[in-house]
């Protein structure tokens, strides 16, 4: 069986260690989609990021694949390696042209979400006024369609993510999100989003970060609980694993150049203490130990795979070409 890790974040920094990534590796994961830009970084730190990373990951043959396919995830998985696609989480380094969807593409990046809590003049964020998907927005939508990149709605505005489950022809994904109905925090989703999300097709992958669990000390149990949420609301098929980790190595810099200000992109007002500093995660070690926490849920072990990595396989297999 493939474990699917949706989402896990490096400095944002071309010489960061992929040494978390190995701790991956030896948790079990097969893949891991790592984010390469958000927002804020303008698009010289995101290429600078990607060409880094592309660099670190053809270095080291034996332990990382950069992946293109199902098929790609599956041969890293027989020979050891973890297979590894890169996320963007916004659509300002897209910079209002749909084109640049598949340059990324091209690049490695496997899924897209348009808006990192803030509103844009693509898509609204989760933590900004409610719009809906703008006209730029839509032809985004079908770019990323087309281009085989999974569409992604964590971090997206309520009503902008249910256009965007509208306007897409192939599933949708939020690659870290978690029920507000269990904790209630902005960037938590409703029972509507979630609903939405499953009609497409889609998965929801749950988060380990503190803030989302709605404890400073987030175990593996608590990812349970949200997964089985997910499960039993949609169904088992829509549960999915993107517990979020950020990766910090204090040596490196990866602030953005320039007048960045952190309380705007994370507001104190929405429960963020030091923007996300103070924000804890589950440990890495949580891999080994989630699929007996599932069934502790009720699941079955089948459908514990299928959380696990198995839903977003199927969903992978049918987007990405």
């Amino acid at each position: 069986m493939i474990h699917w890790e949706s989402h896990a974040c490096l400095p944002l920094h071309p010489q960061a260690s992929f040494e978390p990534i190995d701790q991956l590796r030896a948790a079990g994961v097969h893949y891991v989609s790592i984010n390469v830009g958000m927002d804020m970084n303008p698009l010289s730190q995101v290429m600078s990021v990607l060409a880094g990373f592309r660099t670190s990951i053809a270095a080291q043959p034996d332990r990382y694949l950069l992946a293109g396919s199902v098929a790609d995830i599956q041969r890293a998985q027989t020979g050891g390696q973890i297979a590894i696609g890169f996320d963007l989480e916004g659509a300002m380094p897209l910079l209002e042209q749909p084109d640049m969807v598949a340059l990324y593409a091209a690049l490695g990046v496997r899924q897209i979400h348009f808006a990192y809590n803030r509103n844009n003049s693509v898509a609204d964020g989760c933590h900004d006024v409610e719009r809906g998907l703008t006209p730029l927005g839509q032809r985004m939508v079908q770019a990323v369609n087309a281009a085989g990149m999974l569409m992604d709605c964590s971090h997206t505005g309520r009503r902008c993510s249910l256009d965007i489950m509208a306007a897409s022809s192939q599933p949708v994904i939020f690659s870290h999100a978690n029920p507000l109905a269990l904790v209630e925090h902005g960037r938590n989703i409703t029972d509507e989003q979630i609903r939405a999300c499953a009609a497409t097709g889609g998965v929801v992958c749950v988060s380990g970060v503190s803030f989302f669990l709605g404890t400073q000390t987030p175990s593996v149990q608590d990812v349970a609980r949200h997964a089985a949420y997910v499960a039993n609301l949609v169904g088992v098929q829509h549960a999915g694993i993107g517990l979020d980790i950020s990766f910090r190595q204090p040596e490196l810099n990866d602030d953005p150049p320039g007048d960045y200000n952190p309380s705007y992109w994370w507001p104190a007002s929405i429960g963020y203490d030091r923007a996300i500093t103070r924000a804890s995660y589950v440990p890495v070690g949580a891999w080994q130990e989630l699929a007996q926490a599932l069934q502790d849920q009720g699941m079955r072990s089948d459908e514990a795979a299928l959380v696990m990595g198995g839903n977003m396989l199927r969903v992978a297999q049918q987007v990405w070409h």
